[in-house]
């Protein structure tokens, strides 16, 4: 059974919790502020002084048959004794009893130890806030579902992140064109020029992001991109408490296709900025060749919050580091068709008056 860490506050013995303001931990009861490097070397004195052992001889209930618990770990609560089950790619939690935050350590050990960590930096209330601004203003949103949906659940949640480096060096054979026009009494020309435009050369990608977990949304996790990660620190576990974290169950090796993906568009993009003075330009040709490529294993900080409106299910995410907010809304189809009808009437009124006035 794996063991967990709770962080004691020094002062009073309460559970602390990291502060994203802050950027330290506080304790929820007396209000007393640490550095990590404080409580962590505090817990690990503790910790020397050994535990209790109770042990008990207990052969009750069948036993699991072969492959029925392997992605569930189980893990009890210091606080209150309780248990929780997890699937094996949870990381960090709160007891469901007594709510606690706790570290799940037995995920974070060997080679899946993350390398990097961006902590929170904004918390649940400007999560919430952010949910009341991106539903105002939306006039094709149902009038009720602001009043009558209700959020079923906000989680903090450190996403599992893959950062790769590389260096690119690509060649790119462009398809330019360039248009010229002119009119005289009888005709419209248009006359057109087409030119082979080669580029090629290095150009070198930090920390090219690749959502780690199945859990997550790829589309809805690059939509809050980017992250700064100017913010990051080494991991530690103690910017996990409150907070919940997935192990990745996409490993690194299942990431390089998406990885690539990015890399090359960017790539193309890049240099297509480089052709420039054309009419249009389209990529005919180009291939792109990685050096010193190398991945890093990051933890994210992302916001998830659950509504529930006439039966379906609406998720929304939040940067919790920049703010930035994404989420899809439902449409109301009876404003939608008045608001379609409004348009229509419009443009042939405005079409209508163009004719009259041209005759």
């Amino acid at each position: 059974m794996a063991g967990l860490i709770e962080y004691e506050c020094p002062c009073c013995g309460g559970r602390i919790e990291f502060d994203s303001g802050l950027q330290k931990l506080k304790c929820p009861y007396c209000d007393s502020v640490f550095d990590i490097e404080t409580v962590q070397n505090y817990t690990a004195d503790i910790q020397n002084t050994g535990q209790d052992e109770m042990n008990w001889d207990t052969q009750a209930g069948g036993e699991w048959q072969e492959g029925e618990n392997s992605d569930m770990r189980v893990y009890t609560c210091q606080s209150c004794g309780g248990e929780i089950i997890a699937d094996s790619t949870t990381g960090a939690s709160k007891c469901p009893y007594c709510d606690n935050p706790v570290v799940m350590t037995g995920s974070f050990s060997g080679d899946l130890k993350p390398d990097y960590i961006i902590p929170f930096k904004l918390d649940k209330d400007a999560a919430k806030a952010a949910l009341s601004k991106h539903l105002s203003g939306k006039r094709l949103l149902p009038k009720q579902f602001s009043s009558e949906n209700h959020i079923n659940e906000i989680k903090g949640v450190y996403v599992p992140v893959w950062l790769f480096d590389a260096e690119a060096d690509a060649n790119m054979v462009y398809r330019a064109e360039k248009r010229n026009s002119w009119s005289d009494s009888n005709y419209h020309y248009v006359e057109t020029s087409y030119y082979s435009a080669v580029r090629a050369g290095k150009i070198a990608f930090e920390l090219v992001p690749v959502d780690g977990s199945e859990k997550m949304d790829d589309d809805l996790m690059e939509s809050i991109e980017p992250f700064d990660f100017k913010d990051a620190v080494d991991f530690r576990t103690a910017y996990l408490a409150g907070y919940l974290a997935d192990r990745y169950d996409v490993s690194a090796e299942q990431s390089i296709e998406r990885a690539n993906s990015r890399i090359k568009k960017s790539t193309e993009a890049a240099f297509a900025g480089t052709v420039t003075g054309y009419s249009a330009v389209k990529l005919q040709s180009g291939s792109v060749r990685l050096n010193n490529g190398k991945a890093k294993y990051a933890l994210y900080p992302v916001w998830i919050l659950n509504t529930t409106w006439n039966g379906e299910k609406y998720t929304f995410a939040m940067n919790g580091q920049t703010g930035k907010f994404v989420g899809d809304l439902p449409v109301d189809m009876k404003a939608a068709s008045m608001w379609f009808a409004l348009i229509t009437a419009i443009v042939t009124a405005v079409l209508y008056g163009l004719s009259f006035l041209l005759q």
